[in-house]
């Protein structure tokens, strides 16, 4: 209990007590103080005890909601290390115990045969790219399905614990026509808002660049993107039904009116909860793919998104400080998130700068090609040595152009292989096609830079921050086949793939195979160092290349040139490009097709699918994917039914 001398601005909100009346005021959590005893007629005693219950439970309930978000967290990451994914190094050390030239796997043991059947069967029905795709985008079942598993846990907490009645209650000074009507909509109105709440930390999150939740569980941070975006339109909806829940009471329920009304719209904590809850639908609207295109553009709603989220929960604050428990670790998130990516990018670029003979901050400087595409959009391609540690494949880095606008950045993956020189150089190699705003405006300046160069060579300085995102061949053994799928640009996320698995030791059993779909055979000329290296090396691993054109007709003498399993295939103009027939000129490759014939010809071992493109691919691939993957067969020891997919969906044909 505590004395009456307690701040008044912790008691802004009485609740209909009277706390001149008060002997001893009750704490409770998160909200207003009780007067004790009730002073009240017994109808309002009644419903009192109803909300300070139904507040404790559900304050109770929020706790044991992030106890359970901590303990799948915990128990994740404990998995991932105590039974981290195989690597080729084990395959080396089996290699030298055994004296054979190619690793023997054990057989799989019960519990290795259990998780892979397990693990096939939810790839196989939760894969595919979940339905209502107007509504939910191109997301997968299986997304769809935590975030109904989210939504029904939520939707528990906001009604149990709840004593739900109707309590007719007098007033002083009034006729006895003129009642209150208290029900245990209240008490449910600040049930949903106390869990609102409780999900602001969660949606931050899931947000995060620097991802907490991708340091433990190893998903890249974009995975969590769809989980932020409808947890955002929990809240909203939570939020509202929270408004119109104290609206209809203060406006309708509660006599006389409109003085009722009048008084409690004033008052300051309604004030800033009605602020609150106009941020968060301006937050809404402005996230509408529709109003980014047309209006906004993304780099004025990042920006706005960033600003309007901060403010919206200083506004919450304001309007019930006493669930800032909530609030602060959001805000603190948020800002160790930003302060986290100035402290990368400062490690990649601040220090002894060996050129330049100095100490401090210096961009990095790319040699610069392009290609001129008047129909598809530009294209440029990047390469510089940068001093760093290698990153992991699949990651990616944000670059900033120092001759666009330094308030933006766009992601890319790089192409290279990340290995680290004799001086501790590690080469830095991008594409992208420039379609508009910063990629087209750096375009036009390379093309003017261009033509102004006698040589033909220019630069640009360009600021990275990264790596982020996961090591996509993490547990890529020996015996894992490897099927990489592409479209346009996004070569540049299986190249690095195809690149590390031609210079490791030979593995006759193993299939490899590249389907790149490309607009122009012009567009070759992009990765042609790479290409080169992967016809030289790939031979000897048997690694085939299909590359299909897909915008243009193939010159009618093209040849095709089939070999044996150790050569790679080589077509049209000898740059391993493969139409198959006449058919497949001016026409995506068949992503279906192109995985099932691969399962098909499978020796041994399982699968791995690496694709990158835009959603329109990933999703056939998902669909591929999934069909091809079969849990009792595995569990029956058909190892090439366990089929990975390994996808990058930002990326365009």
């Amino acid at each position: 209990m505590e004395s009456l001398t307690t701040p008044n601005s912790i008691l802004r909100r009485q609740h209909i007590q009277n706390f001149s009346e008060a002997s001893q005021l009750e704490p409770h959590w998160g909200y207003a103080y009780r007067v004790v005893p009730c002073t009240n007629d017994p109808g309002s005693c009644a419903y009192l005890d109803v909300v300070y219950d139904a507040h404790d439970a559900g304050m109770l309930y929020t706790g044991i909601f992030w106890a359970t978000v901590l303990g799948i967290l915990l128990i994740w990451g404990i998995g991932r290390r105590v039974f981290p994914a195989r690597e080729p190094v084990d395959d080396l050390l089996a290699q030298l115990s055994t004296n054979e030239s190619t690793p023997q796997r054990p057989k799989p043991s019960f519990l290795s045969r259990s998780f892979g059947a397990v693990a096939s069967s939810v790839r196989h029905h939760l894969l595919p790219t979940a339905p209502l795709r107007t509504i939910f985008g191109h997301t997968t079942r299986l997304q769809l399905v935590i975030l109904a598993v989210l939504t029904s846990y939520l939707s528990i907490w906001s009604f149990v614990g709840i004593v739900y009645g109707k309590w007719v209650t007098p007033i002083k000074g009034q006729p006895a026509d003129v009642v209150n009507t208290r029900t245990s909509l209240g008490p449910w109105a600040d049930r949903v808002g106390v869990l609102a709440y409780a999900l602001t930390p969660l949606s931050v999150l899931f947000a995060a660049r620097e991802s907490i939740l991708s340091a433990v569980t190893g998903v890249p941070y974009t995975s969590f993107m769809f989980l932020h975006k409808w947890t955002g339109y929990i809240i909203l909806v939570q939020s509202l039904l929270h408004t119109l829940g104290w609206v209809l009471i203060e406006g309708w329920l509660y006599k006389p009116q409109p003085d009722v009304w009048n008084k409690w719209v004033v008052q300051e904590y309604a004030i800033w909860g009605f602020v609150a809850l106009g941020l968060l639908v301006l937050l809404w609207i402005c996230s509408f793919q529709w109003v980014i295109k047309n209006i906004t553009g993304y780099e004025f709603f990042r920006k706005a998104h960033y600003v309007m989220a901060m403010v919206y929960i200083g506004a919450l604050i304001g309007h019930w400080e006493e669930l800032q428990c909530f609030l602060v670790p959001g805000i603190v998130l948020w800002v160790v998130d930003r302060l986290a990516r100035l402290v990368r990018m400062g490690m990649l670029h601040c220090g002894y700068q060996r050129k330049e003979g100095r100490w401090g901050f210096s961009s990095a400087e790319a040699e610069a090609k392009f290609w001129k595409d008047e129909r598809f959009g530009d294209v440029v391609r990047l390469d510089f040595e940068h001093h760093q540690k290698a990153w992991s494949i699949g990651q990616h880095f944000f670059l900033c152009f120092t001759e666009g606008s330094l308030w933006q950045s766009h992601p890319f993956t790089p192409l290279s292989l990340p290995q680290i020189n004799n001086v501790g150089d590690v080469k830095h190699s991008y594409i992208f096609r420039a379609k508009g705003g910063e990629t087209r405006k750096i375009a036009r300046v390379i093309e003017e830079k261009l033509k102004e160069q006698k040589e033909g060579r220019t630069t640009t300085n360009v600021v990275l921050q990264g790596p982020y995102g996961e090591n996509i061949v993490e547990g890529l053994t020996q015996d894992v086949n490897v099927l990489c799928v592409a479209g346009g640009t996004g070569i540049t996320y299986v190249l690095p793939v195809l690149l590390r698995l031609v210079r490791e030791k030979v593995n006759p059993d193993r299939k490899i195979e590249l389907v790149w779909a490309v607009k122009r055979k012009q567009d070759l000329e992009w990765v042609e160092p790479e290409l080169e290296e992967l016809r030289r090396l790939g031979v000897v691993h048997g690694l085939q290349i299909r590359i299909f054109v897909t915008a243009e007709d193939v010159a009618p003498g093209a040849r095709t040139t089939t070999g044996d399993e150790k050569k790679v295939s080589e077509d049209v103009d000898s740059k391993s490009v493969s139409v198959g027939s006449d058919e497949s000129q001016n026409q995506r490759p068949d992503v279906n097709v192109a995985v099932n014939e691969f399962v098909a010809n499978v020796a041994q071992g399982s699968t791995r699918v690496f694709g990158s493109g835009p959603p329109s691919m990933i999703t056939e691939l998902r669909e591929a994917v999934a069909q091809r993957n079969s849990g009792s067969k595995v569990w029956k020891g058909e190892g090439r039914f366990d089929v990975r997919l390994v996808c990058d969906d930002r990326l365009e044909w």
